[in-house]
């Protein structure tokens, strides 16, 4: 989806705001004043909050996958890249504005009521396990190991936003050195 400026400005704006304090709790109103447009224009540029949140989810997901896949390819080899995933995760843990994964905290908040966004976090999720398997298999690991290495990314994001610190992300790459051992070294 192509955004023209004005569109990503709300984009980004609502995006913060979702993150901040969650999308119901974000009225139309309080995004017209945080964007400085009237409340004309934002419906001219998103005549729903429905589409603006969509619009929000599919910049996230861009963003956190641009970010992940960056950090992933400065590592030196197979393995290495694997780990950076959890290398990752921690220094966006650390960021100041962390507040958990924005599609578990909007499918939490929403997901039983807006089909759209059980579609995205489903995606997101499906994408980010692609993306593992893909490392995996240029590692030469087995296929179990992917979903593995997921779930250790994913409970690592929802302890890291519950406890408010960044070990998970250290804990997750411990668990996931001695999974990798396992998988590509004890065959």
């Amino acid at each position: 989806m192509e955004l023209s400026p004005d569109q990503r400005q709300l984009v980004d704006v609502a995006d913060r705001l979702f993150y901040e304090r969650g999308v119901h709790a974000v009225g139309m109103d309080d995004l017209r004043t945080a964007a400085g447009v009237s409340l004309k224009r934002l419906y001219g540029l998103f005549p729903s909050k429905r589409e603006l949140l969509v619009a929000v989810l599919a910049q996230r997901h861009e963003v956190w996958m641009r970010g992940l896949a960056a950090r992933v390819e400065a590592a030196p080899d197979p393995r290495t890249r694997l780990l950076a995933v959890y290398d990752f995760l921690a220094d966006w843990f650390a960021e100041e504005t962390f507040r958990g994964c924005s599609f578990i905290n909007v499918f939490g908040e929403l997901g039983g009521t807006w089909p759209e966004v059980v579609r995205f976090a489903r995606a997101h999720k499906d994408a980010f396990r692609g993306y593992l398997a893909g490392l995996v298999a240029e590692a030469g690991g087995p296929g179990w190991l992917a979903p593995q290495l997921a779930l250790l990314a994913e409970g690592a994001q929802t302890t890291a936003a519950i406890s408010g610190t960044t070990d998970a992300a250290g804990e997750a790459r411990a668990a996931a050195e001695i999974i990798l051992a396992a998988a590509l070294d004890g065959r």
